[in-house]
């Protein structure tokens, strides 16, 4: 089972790029390395969160007049906190459960009276309304403690409930305002994230090749582990690139930063499945070592040069001064893809040739990560059958012969247009 924790070589890739960045990573000791940039990637939002409870009792007490509005400050610190996900949502959900919870208390408690079975009648009441009305895990919540405040603290039918209702509401959209005005950046940090899970990937798949060629499962089983605890990093993108979709939608600052966060998006699925990917070459890795199988040297190698392509990747997905272009990234991914031919495994059994279909599976989820489409991707491969689905670029693979089907094929270059002709002549044969 996977551990939550964050793998030494994650981290070491995070300060890798870090000291790319900011050098001042570099200069401190390691055990304040991790906690210097969770506090340095957290300032912004916590900067966001500090302003906006501010503005918003400001708002609430000074210009409204409401006593004690508490709800203001409270409603716009949780709805920003300290996360890169949809606050949005969150912002609405606090918004909507305290306003659920104070009408319905006050409605409630003005009739039934305020004691223990009163103050369960309440709250389980309002919790149900508020769950049937949004899924949100937050709404429940809200509404829950709203009630309680209304049947413990405010005298039923005051005006003071339907304040509470005006300071979440206050509170709520002081925080939109907040994330809109000072925004985040989300997508710097879901590239250094990405970046990162492919400097990982790379490192993985360098110590699979060694341990094949040292024939050592340890090593191997290692690197496995490290492959594995990337998991959380992952989800930690799909989180950021949430609250980027939102940053682009409502920020004048980042509106025209909309083709980014869709490039971003439609890089997580192959990421993902490329990582998984690489976990299932390196189980078949420590089968085959264990098992002592005389892997090919040059299957070995491929994966090792695999590993090395998938480090200019990750500098490309930095995106900084000194990344390669995207060219020679297609260009080091296109010359593995080339390589990974039926011959590697030739005479092999059935060990070897599914860690030439990992391969070449880790290659079409990379190759869609450096931007190319799925049908590019799959083009870019030798064949491994007479009649591909997606005719390859690479043609000489298959002697003529007189029994060779007639191969109905796009151009070499595959494209959308290309594609749809070559449907069409499938469908009229």
């Amino acid at each position: 089972m996977s551990q939550t924790r964050t793998p030494p070589r994650l981290s070491a890739w995070r300060d890798r790029l870090d000291a790319r960045a900011l050098g001042v990573y570099a200069a401190l000791p390691v055990p304040l390395r991790a906690r210097t940039r969770r506090l340095a990637y957290a300032f912004l939002p916590i900067l966001q969160c500090g302003l906006a409870a501010g503005i918003a009792w400001f708002i609430a007490n000074d210009l409204l007049e409401h006593a004690r509005p508490f709800f203001a400050p409270v409603a716009a610190a949780i709805a920003l906190g300290t996360g890169m996900g949809p606050r949005l949502r969150r912002g609405v959900e606090l918004v909507f459960g305290v306003v659920v919870g104070v009408g319905l208390g006050d409605l409630l408690i003005g009739q039934i009276g305020s004691g223990s079975w009163q103050i369960m009648v309440v709250v389980v009441i309002a919790m149900s309304v508020a769950v049937f009305l949004d899924r949100g895990p937050l709404v429940g919540s809200q509404a829950a403690s709203s009630a309680i405040l209304v049947a413990t603290l405010l005298p039923p039918g005051s005006a003071e409930g339907y304040d509470r209702m005006v300071d979440a509401a206050v509170g709520g959209v002081v925080a939109i305002a907040a994330m809109a005005l000072i925004p985040v950046h989300p997508l710097r940090r879901a590239r250094r994230e990405a970046a990162s899970l492919l400097g990982v990937a790379s490192s993985v798949l360098a110590e699979v090749s060694h341990g094949l060629e040292q024939r050592d499962s340890q090593v191997i089983r290692a690197a496995l582990q490290d492959a594995r605890d990337t998991q959380p990093a992952i989800d930690a993108i799909e989180e950021q690139l949430a609250g980027a979709r939102e940053l682009v939608r409502i920020s004048p600052f980042y509106s025209r930063r909309r083709p980014e966060e869709v490039e971003l998006s439609r890089v997580l699925n192959p990421l993902d499945n490329g990582i998984r990917n690489i976990r299932v070459l390196a189980r078949r890795a420590i089968v085959a070592v264990d098992d002592q199988v005389d892997v090919p040297p040059a299957l070995s190698s491929l994966i090792g040069t695999l590993g090395h392509s998938i480090e200019v990747l990750a500098r490309r997905m930095i995106a900084d001064s000194d990344a390669p272009s995207a060219a020679e990234v297609h260009r080091e991914l296109r010359a593995v893809s080339a390589r990974a031919k039926r011959e590697l495994v030739a005479g092999s059994g059935l060990t070897e040739t599914v860690m030439l279909a990992q391969i070449r599976s880790i290659l079409v989820d990379l190759l869609q990560v450096a931007g190319l489409s799925k049908i590019s991707a799959l083009a870019a491969l030798p064949p491994t059958v007479r009649t591909p689905a997606v005719a390859p670029e690479l043609l000489e693979e298959w002697p003529d012969s007189p029994d060779r089907p007639t191969p109905m094929m796009p151009p070499l270059r595959a494209t959308r247009a290309s594609m749809a002709r070559y449907d069409g002549r499938k469908k009229s044969s």
